[in-house]
């Protein structure tokens, strides 16, 4: 257990190859048990085996501007990534931190990356589970669209921000 922490708390750094392994935990902990009340469990197996391999994680991180939300304990909280072209990639919160802020204060550090980048729009694939948070945020529904896990399909949304 990771534990609560007061909202401004959190700091924030870029993430290093030092943090796969802890950032592979946290996805696949956050997938198989957050997730679970809109995907099975056979599909959140499937999602979260996507990112089992190492060099998924290194592609990630030499790729994306990837960044950790640490606790005050020097624990990571949730992370994010997000491509030069304002693709937020990926953004996921540690299942003992979820509605404590995490995902706010990550989802505005990525937004304030991209407006120092020039980036005036943000596009990202949000699971079902996401949706709700993303459009409280000001991200609207492009689509709804099944796309494949590892072997699986799933529902999940493009969404979009224009900043």
């Amino acid at each position: 257990m990771i534990g609560k922490f007061v909202n401004g708390s959190l700091s924030c750094r870029k993430a290093t190859h030092e943090d796969i392994p802890a950032l592979k935990d946290l996805f696949r902990e956050t997938v198989t048990t957050v997730n679970l009340g809109d995907y099975t469990c056979e599909e959140t197996a499937d999602w979260a085996s996507c990112m089992d391999g190492r060099a998924r994680w290194e592609e990630l991180l030499d790729g994306m501007h990837v960044v950790v939300a640490i606790t005050p304990s020097g624990r990571i909280a949730g992370y994010a990534a997000i491509n030069g072209e304002g693709y937020l990639h990926s953004m996921f919160v540690h299942k003992d931190c979820q509605g404590q802020g995490v995902a706010t204060f990550l989802l505005g550090i990525m937004e304030e990356y991209a407006k120092r980048n020039g980036i005036n729009e943000i596009t990202s694939e949000v699971s079902i589970t996401a949706r709700p948070f993303f459009e409280r945020r000001g991200y609207t529904v492009i689509a709804e669209q099944k796309v494949k896990a590892n072997k699986l399909y799933m529902t999940n949304y493009k969404m979009c921000k224009s900043l």
